[in-house]
């Protein structure tokens, strides 16, 4: 995960960007204090950080794109920041560049239930969105584990999911329109409240780009009415491979859950010293919720217990409250911090088919025993959106970079298997130079010109997503 040397002439020139930045914004939207610019150096990808020349915090649009503005005239890389939360490295900035942050546009700026949309600023937590809407009976479906602290604009960035994605889809999904700033510092709006746009789909371009493209500093998003009553049901078995299975089964029976969610035994022990949630013991849970009328719900319930039925779980739990409810749910939503306190872990994000669960998992297994290196596995089963969680140590040398190898034959099984590497956390400089795993020269090489149209001079978000070796000949050959 190489980074690229800092250019020598931009640090040179740093008290003259600083001061072009506070030229043109407010005088406490530019931090360049060494010791402030620390709070900064790396998002929840920790094991790389390196402070940035300077941060800016905007609270306006019109302000994003002064500093834009400032950073393309003097050629300054820029790195976009929602709230850090990016597990692959996707705000992880350079020593000679500028980071522009999210934080305090932080508005609701429109509630339109007859149309089905809010129009926020893109520094609002995830779950502040479906908490506003609450006593409208609305709801904004996305909901990524992180939906405490992770913004709108790292939503966007990275097109992330969450438990409920199955049934509802991810951000591009819900995605109805954006405020664009370009590298030049103008501001372009793609989409907006209609529910469809004519012409090319640059939204759909835009989202999941990971800043590459562009600064989104608002949004249109697509709101739904509140169902009329959800219930989870638990299920556990003795064998990752057979809930894996399970899952497969539900799936192509016809049954839409809103979510699937998987959890195998080391996080279930995990879960159990930290939350006692009262999960049974057992090599792995799955967490199928249900939504609808009362009779639709206890329709699916039937249909899925007859599923699980046949394949012998050890343990099958309806809810039958809200307090049943939360306690099913209540060790899921604490999983990756109960992981914490086991260790140093990565996190990774690949997807495959469905009915290659069963195999994925096995296959896992396996390389965990070849690696010597524990993992645990818990994630959004029902896309087949798997989170493996590789347990190291990271006081221990060579510790990190075992679980990076490991990683790697986890992803690279991934695309094998006829998944790919991202699900939702994105490229970032975690999976960079593991992208021709997937794409070929041809492929990649289209992508890059994409990026050549919305930031010829390369400054948005530099070193991630595409491999150093094939972004800098390419670049090369550009200017040839």
């Amino acid at each position: 995960m190489a980074m690229p040397q800092p250019d020598e002439r931009i640090l040179e020139r740093a008290p003259q960007i600083v001061t072009a930045l506070r030229g043109v914004l407010p005088e406490d939207a530019v931090i360049d204090d060494p010791q402030e610019t620390l709070a900064y150096e790396c998002d929840a990808l920790t094991a790389y950080r390196c402070a940035p020349l300077a941060v800016v915090l905007p609270r306006t649009t019109a302000e994003v794109a002064e500093a834009m503005r400032v950073c393309g005239v003097m050629g300054v890389p820029v790195v976009p920041r929602g709230a850090g939360t990016s597990l692959a490295g996707g705000a992880l900035p350079t020593a000679d560049c500028v980071v522009i942050g999210t934080a305090r546009l932080n508005q609701v700026l429109e509630i339109d239930t007859d149309n089905r949309f809010i129009r926020v600023q893109t520094g609002v937590t995830n779950l502040s969105v479906s908490e506003v809407l609450e006593p409208h009976g609305f709801f904004y479906a996305p909901d990524p584990s992180s939906q405490l602290a992770c913004t709108i604009a790292g939503n966007i960035a990275m097109n992330s999911g969450g438990a409920h994605c199955l049934k509802y889809g991810v951000t591009t999904n819900n995605l109805m329109g954006a405020t664009v700033v370009l590298t030049t510092g103008e501001i372009v709006e793609l989409g907006g409240a209609e529910l469809a746009s004519s012409g090319l789909d640059l939204l759909g371009l835009l989202c999941g780009s990971e800043g590459q493209l562009g600064i989104v500093t608002e949004a249109f998003l697509r709101i739904l009415p509140r169902p009329e009553g959800a219930r989870p049901m638990l299920i556990g078995f003795d064998s990752p491979e057979v809930a894996g299975e399970c899952v497969a089964r539900i799936i192509r029976s016809g049954v839409l859950p809103v979510a699937i969610e998987y959890m195998d035994e080391p996080c279930l022990r995990a879960v159990e010293d930290f939350a006692q949630a009262g999960y049974p013991k057992c090599a792995a849970v799955l967490i199928v919720e249900v939504e609808g009328s009362p009779d639709e719900i206890a329709d699916q319930i039937a249909r899925i217990r007859a599923i699980a039925d046949e394949l012998e779980p050890v343990e099958f739990r309806e809810s039958r409250n809200a307090d049943d409810a939360l306690a099913i749910w209540k060790g899921r939503k604490s999983a990756f911090g109960a992981m914490g306190r086991l260790g140093d872990y990565i996190c990774l994000d690949g997807t495959v088919p469905v009915g290659q669960l069963p195999h994925t998992l096995r296959r896992i297994g396996e390389l965990s025993k070849q690696h010597g290196l524990e993992v645990a596995n818990v994630f959004h089963a029902g896309d087949g959106n798997m989170h493996p969680l590789i347990l190291f140590n990271a006081n221990e040398p060579g510790q990190l970079e075992r679980a990076e190898a490991f990683g790697a034959d986890i992803l690279r099984l991934c695309v094998e298997v006829g998944g790919c590497l991202t699900g939702e956390h994105g490229v970032g400089v975690e999976k960079r130079d593991l992208m021709d795993v997937q794409y070929d020269a041809p492929d990649l090489a289209m992508q890059m010109e994409v990026k050549d149209v919305f930031d010829p001079t390369w400054i948005l978000n530099p070193a991630k997503v595409f491999p150093l070796q094939a972004s800098a000949a390419h670049r090369l050959k550009a200017v040839q």
